[in-house]
């Protein structure tokens, strides 16, 4: 996998500072030689791995051969745009890009040709792991759906119930080099893990809610006694300050520069229908407080008629024509940047729900207003890694680990990525079911 991602690389590189020289260098206020080529060369190398981390553009192997693809396509236009952006400012001028969009299409087809070809001989050379699940609830059969689509990793071998006798459940992972701890309780899985551990088995194990905050807590030592700390305001004042700042700049600059946008899909909107161009709905964000969340509207005037909230579902009669395109678009939230700006959410955080859906959801699950430690945010970790129809406990478990594992580096990263999840199916689908509150 290094081998090849550094093949990748270096070839790119070599592409793009190639065709610099040729196309670009005379056209420069100075001409680059040799230290200027090999710094320019570390500068886009540097950008190709940072963004093939964030969007798993250098993964193969890991995942499948049409992922780490696509991936790698939206790496090489990020870094290749960014690339462009240094020859503008080298030139004080725009040149003009044909030759790099033609070292672009010799990139992608070198990467396709490198990434089919290597990633097809990983899964010849390594075989999936054989995995033992040991579960607690019924709750293992919807992650053996989620396992059985990935062939090429995991062969689900054999499945046992934590509550079976402690000797047939030795038995069973004496026989697996893997075994997958699902949703088992504490003193039970204590001792499978252990036990594990001792014999040297791959584990994985699905975390509980506790797992999850503990893992972003500080290590702390009372003389010869480890400590773990963790504290219920899981950012700290300086993280804050820093949070807020970044979501005022960036949604003043995105305001200027997409208000064309917003201003023809607000004439498109209301010349289709004569409604309302904005509609606006309760949500909750920090400390559970309600806000007005601002969308261009998407569906009919009187889409909620019986007065209760309904979540949208995949191919909603409700939701109009112009409304169709600007939600695959995503371009019917560009109105939460006034949200932003307000102070009512952040670009990063967790998906601000509506108030009937979480009490509906504390009702079964107390620990669903965990999520709202922090402001709400127009992207984030449960929205990027899971899907509209992900289930609010898994939300939950998704939206804690970005909480409790902050950073401005991660909402950097998740912000780019989130470019990369709007031309994804995923991201706009709707859910299966018609679900009310």
């Amino acid at each position: 996998m290094l081998v090849t991602a550094a093949v990748m690389c270096a070839f790119e590189t070599a592409v793009v500072i190639y065709i610099m020289n040729r196309y670009y260098n005379t056209g420069f206020r100075t001409m680059l030689y040799l230290r200027g080529h090999i710094l320019m060369a570390l500068i886009y190398v540097v950008m190709l791995v940072f963004l093939g981390r964030v969007f798993g553009g250098l993964l193969v192997g890991v995942r499948k051969n049409g992922e780490v693809l696509f991936s790698h396509f939206f790496t090489t236009v990020f870094a290749d745009f960014a690339f462009y952006v240094l020859l503008v400012l080298l030139s004080l001028m725009f040149p003009d890009p044909k030759a790099l969009l033609l070292g672009f299409v010799i990139q992608t087809a070198a990467a396709f040709l490198l990434i089919t070809v290597t990633g097809n001989w990983y899964r010849q050379a390594f075989r999936p792991f054989d995995v033992l699940m040991v579960y607690g609830s019924e709750a293992v059969m919807d992650l053996a759906k989620k396992l059985k689509t990935r062939k090429d990793q995991f062969n689900i071998v054999d499945m046992v119930s934590a509550s079976d006798e402690a000797e047939a459940i030795k038995a069973a992972i004496d026989r697996n080099s893997t075994v997958m701890l699902v949703d088992i309780s504490a003193e039970l899985r204590n001792k499978i893990f252990k036990y594990c551990y001792e014999n040297s088995k791959r584990i994985y194990v699905t975390p509980k809610i506790s797992d999850i905050i503990l893992n972003g807590s500080s290590p702390v030592h009372l003389f010869d006694t480890p400590l773990l700390l963790t504290e219920g305001n899981p950012l700290e004042y300086e993280e804050r300050v820093i949070k807020r700042a970044w979501d005022i700049l960036f949604s003043l600059f995105l305001m200027i520069v997409l208000s064309p946008v917003m201003l023809i899909t607000a004439l498109i909107i209301k010349i289709s229908d004569g409604g309302p161009v904005f509609y606006r709905q309760i949500r909750c964000t920090k400390n559970g407080r309600e806000f007005g969340i601002l969308k261009f509207r998407s569906m009919v005037v009187d889409a909620e008629k019986t007065g209760k909230a309904v979540l949208a579902t995949e191919n909603d009669p409700r939701i109009t024509p112009v409304g169709r395109v600007i939600r695959k678009c995503r371009i019917d939230e560009l109105p939460q940047l006034i949200n932003v700006l307000k102070g009512d959410m952040s670009f990063v955080g967790p998906r601000p729900e509506r108030p009937e859906f979480i009490q509906k959801y504390m009702e079964e699950m107390p620990e669903f207003s965990y999520r709202m430690k922090v402001r709400a945010g127009i992207t984030g970790y449960a929205q990027l890694y899971g899907k509209y129809n992900t289930t609010p406990y898994d939300k939950l478990k998704l939206d804690l680990y970005y909480i409790e594992q902050f950073s401005l580096g991660l909402d950097i990263k998740l912000m780019i990525l989130t470019i990369k999840i709007l031309f994804t199916k995923e991201s706009t689908e709707g859910t299966k079911e018609r679900i009310e509150a």
